[in-house]
């Protein structure tokens, strides 16, 4: 629900009830993700997706549902070809949605308004939710922060508060949304508990080197796919809010001296479209040894090759170079900056997700690539929201 956070903290505000519906876990080829929601007001007023469409009826029914009784259910769609009327995912996948009241008087809704403010703000947040077990625990809600403090309790063993907060601040560090087997009492213990933890981060970063047309366009499609953008050229006649109007922040420095002085995650890629040996070899000898998600150089493959052995003369390993994704992004056969954006912004998306870049058409490979349930904390970054 953290995905319509804006939407839902503004409702919460005007002490609206409604309830919302959650994917809690998918199978198959299922178009959302753990977490995307749609919510129900009183008045009938509905936001958000779960399916893009297929089941999106049957569940705003479970909400105006579950408005008026106030209970919590888990319900599963699947694909079904017996019944041209029946309720299901065209495209062949199953997903479980979790359906919650959220009303003035409910137990929970305190924890999911302090919950849906810190993701309206932007700021880090883990909350955990128990979407099955024992019926008197369903829909509580755990509310976790970064330093390991939690508000609220699900009202059981103690234990399991504790192990499940520090289970949902590990989901937090990694930006992870998935759900957590448990015992009821903590640990293995007791009877088995579900609890999906949504994790609400800062948006990450991508921070574009060169101010030149491509950078435009990369900037642009950046923004499209939610990074906070960041424009660093150490030429302040290019770099300009004019020319880059799209962009987050716009630093006028070396890149290099930047990339020493900025911070970066796991989740951050860098894109060197500087072109320049005097600004390349710094900049990718430090990026290289950055823990980020991606570095990928902008040149040809002559430009590549050149700067490849520049960068061992200053110690660069081959283990290092083998991250640099040069010439950077996928074979599209662009031209225009907004199709090489295009082409740079694909080669990120296949990183991030698994993806191998091929065409769908003719291949046997899964066309969503992390759509687990039941991510490990020190996994691959699952969303860039």
């Amino acid at each position: 629900m953290l995905d319509i956070a804006e939407e839902l903290h503004r409702w919460v505000e005007q002490g609206r009830d409604f309830a919302v519906a959650t994917v809690v876990a998918v199978g198959g080829s299922a178009p959302r993700l753990p977490g995307a929601a749609l919510a129900v007001d009183a008045d009938g007023t509905a936001i958000g997706s779960v399916s893009g469409g297929c089941v999106e009826g049957a569940v705003y029914e479970l909400c105006q549902q579950a408005l008026e009784d106030g209970e919590t259910v888990l319900e599963r769609f699947g694909y079904s070809d017996d019944d041209a009327f029946a309720v299901g995912l065209m495209c062949g996948g199953v997903i479980d949605i979790l359906v919650t009241p959220v009303r003035a008087t409910d137990q929970a809704r305190p924890v999911l308004a302090t919950a849906l403010r810190a993701a309206a703000g932007r700021e880090a947040a883990a909350m955990a939710r128990i979407v099955s077990g024992p019926a008197d625990l369903m829909g509580r809600a755990l509310l976790v922060r970064p330093d390991g403090t939690y508000d609220g309790g699900y009202g059981a063993h103690p234990e399991l508060d504790r192990t499940v907060a520090a289970e949902a601040g590990a989901f937090l560090d990694a930006g992870r949304t998935g759900t957590l087997e448990i015992g009821e009492q903590g640990s293995r213990c007791g009877a088995p508990v579900t609890v999906l933890i949504e994790s609400s981060v800062p948006a990450p970063r991508m921070i574009v080197f060169g101010a030149i047309d491509f950078a435009s366009a990369l900037v642009r499609i950046g923004k499209f796919l939610n990074y906070r953008v960041t424009l660093c050229d150490a030429r302040p006649v290019f770099a300009t809010k004019a020319r880059f109007p799209e962009a987050d922040e716009i630093v006028v420095e070396w890149p290099h001296k930047y990339l020493e002085r900025t911070e970066v995650d796991a989740r951050t890629v860098l894109c060197v479209l500087t072109h320049d040996a005097k600004f390349d070899i710094p900049l990718l000898q430090l990026a290289l040894r950055l823990p980020v998600a991606y570095v990928g150089a902008m040149g040809s493959r002559r430009t590549h090759l050149d700067r490849n052995e520049r960068l061992r003369e200053v110690g660069v390993t081959e283990l290092e170079l083998a991250r640099l994704r040069s010439p950077i992004g996928l074979d599209l056969g662009a031209r225009t900056p907004e199709e090489t954006a295009l082409s740079i912004a694909s080669e990120i998306v296949a990183g991030l997700r698994g993806g191998s870049g091929v065409s769908l058409t003719g291949a046997h490979t899964p066309i969503h690539h992390d759509a687990t349930s039941t991510p490990s904390p020190a996994g691959r970054i699952g969303s860039v929201a």
